[in-house]
């Protein structure tokens, strides 16, 4: 739909070299049939808030959903659907019916944590708890969390991580107690069956690290009481290493 605009943004190593190539698509490992460009995230950044400066930006938001059912659209492009989603002037509730439509799409958790961390409109949501914005942004995020696609619920997560863990961390908690993981579909097939659903799980285990940070002792007082399987507290220990802020910190 917009590869015209993302062709010229390749990098001639992403090109040239093919070790390079396929090391940059492993580390995506985006589902099967969909092709990868590899640009750079600075330059979809920068792509798409030039798109957001167009006279309807919306109408090419919209016009994204179709394409997908369509042809499916390049990794690229979906990641720039979303920082145009992210980038776009619109009302909450205009947002929240393209989040509708982009969130299902999400495929990988380069798209997801790219679009996450871009949404920097939903601090200003969070600052009135008593609005009807409000409202439906975490009524979205709570059907998200309870998603049975790996991918919806990483996204719940992730936008946990970014926003909701200083005063609303204890309901952050609440929400990670509910997840079913049994319940949750991984889209890699059989393969990654034993750790499925990897995403999900690595999420929760980014998130609880980035928690103990903030706040160790409700991170630590939660870890202690919580029914998280083995394999998710395992993963969150590795994070919590390996991050400059929590090498230090006593994960329990």
């Amino acid at each position: 739909m917009i590869e015209s605009l993302l062709f010229p943004l390749v990098p001639e190593r992403f090109k040239e070299d093919e070790r390079y190539r396929k090391g940059q698509i492993n580390i995506i490992n985006a589902l099967p049939g969909r092709r990868i460009m590899g640009v750079h995230i600075p330059d979809m950044k920068e792509l798409a808030k030039q798109l957001a400066k167009l006279d309807d930006p919306l109408f090419l938001l919209e016009s994204f959903k179709s394409a997908e059912k369509k042809e499916k659209l390049y990794h690229e492009e979906i990641v720039v659907w979303g920082l145009l989603l992210n980038y776009v002037k619109c009302s909450v509730v205009q947002r929240l019916t393209l989040l509708e439509d982009f969130v299902p799409v999400i495929d990988n958790w380069a798209v997801c944590d790219v679009f996450c961390s871009s949404a920097k409109w939903f601090s200003k949501v969070l600052k009135n708890k008593q609005s009807s914005d409000y409202v439906l942004m975490m009524s979205f995020l709570n059907d998200c969390f309870v998603s049975h696609r790996e991918f919806e619920v990483r996204f719940a997560i992730v936008m946990s991580m970014c926003y909701l863990l200083n005063d609303d961390i204890q309901m952050v908690f609440s929400r990670f107690d509910n997840i079913d993981l049994n319940s949750i579909v991984s889209e890699y097939g059989v393969q990654n069956r034993i750790n499925a659903p990897y995403y999900v799980k690595m999420g929760l285990a980014w998130c609880l690290a980035t928690a103990l940070a903030k706040n160790p002792d409700a991170t630590r007082c939660y870890m202690n009481r919580c029914a998280l399987p083995d394999d998710v507290k395992k993963l969150y220990v590795r994070k919590v290493k390996e991050s400059f802020r929590t090498r230090d910190v006593n994960p329990y």
